[in-house]
Order: C-alpha cells, then sequence, then structure tokens
C-alpha cells in the first residue's frame, strides 16, 4: 500500500466527514428553534466541517504551498468565526431576540442595566453641559425677558 493511497483514502473520510458536519449546520440554522441555538449550529460544525474539508484538501493536493494557504484558512476562520457568534450573539440579546426563559444563566442583564445606566448619565450630563453654555451666550432663559 502507498502513501499517495492512504492520503487519498483519508482525504475522502476527512472530506466526507466535513461535508456532513457543514450540512449538520445548515439544517441546525434553518430547524432549530431559537438564536442562540442557531448561532451554536452556524459556528461550531460549520467550523470544524471547514477544517476537515480543508484537511481533505490538503491531503489531496500534498503541495506546501497550498498547505501553507490552507492553514492561513483555517487560522482566519478560527480567529473570526467565535468573534462573529459573539457579536451576533449581543446584537440579538439586545435587540429581543434572545428568550430569556431558556436561558441557564445570564450575565448580560446585569452588563446591560449598568450601560443604560452611565448612558442616561452621560446623556443627562451633556445635556446641562449644553445649558450652561447657551446660559453663558446669553441664549439662555434669564436674558429672554
Amino acid at each position: 500500500m502507498s502513501w499517495t493511497l492512504v492520503a487519498d483514502v483519508l482525504a475522502a473520510i476527512f472530506l466526507l466527514c466535513g461535508a456532513f458536519l457543514a450540512f449538520a449546520a445548515g439544517v441546525g440554522v434553518v430547524r432549530f428553534p431559537d438564536l442562540l441555538a442557531r448561532m451554536h449550529a452556524a459556528t461550531k460544525p460549520q467550523v470544524l466541517g471547514l477544517i476537515l474539508v480543508l484537511i481533505a484538501l490538503g491531503l489531496r493536493l500534498r503541495s506546501w504551498s497550498a498547505v501553507g494557504m490552507l492553514v492561513l484558512v483555517v487560522i482566519f476562520q478560527l480567529m473570526t468565526s467565535p468573534v462573529a457568534a459573539h457579536m451576533v450573539g449581543r446584537a440579538g440579546y439586545r435587540t429581543g431576540k434572545v428568550r430569556p426563559d431558556l436561558l441557564v444563566l445570564d450575565d448580560l442583564t446585569a452588563d446591560q442595566e449598568a450601560a443604560d445606566r452611565e448612558k442616561d448619565v452621560a446623556d443627562r450630563e451633556k445635556d446641562e453641559a449644553a445649558t450652561r453654555a447657551a446660559d453663558a451666550e446669553g441664549d439662555g432663559p434669564a436674558r429672554r425677558g
């Protein structure tokens, strides 16, 4: 049995496993009921499926330049997918697309309320500063009379 035959068989196995995981991710995105479940289905099996397909491609091509490029694609995917999922989750939470009854632990509510309070304080201070500046210029209620 030669190395090329072993590499081709491994490439076929990795390709089929990766294709199955990518297919499962697509089915999960369509079938799951809420945002967080869909987000999980869109990121976890899809990334692993892509990595398996790229490993299969690297085994089939057998070129160091192609393998180097595929490694860069894997690194980029591993860096961007968690960040994108995190941002989608936060945006969904802020817009009310996340069902609170399904959450086991909700750490974001306290953070969101604190951020809202800080924003309200900053807005009030900005309005007061604008009012003081208008009063100092003579456009305030004391001079209008």
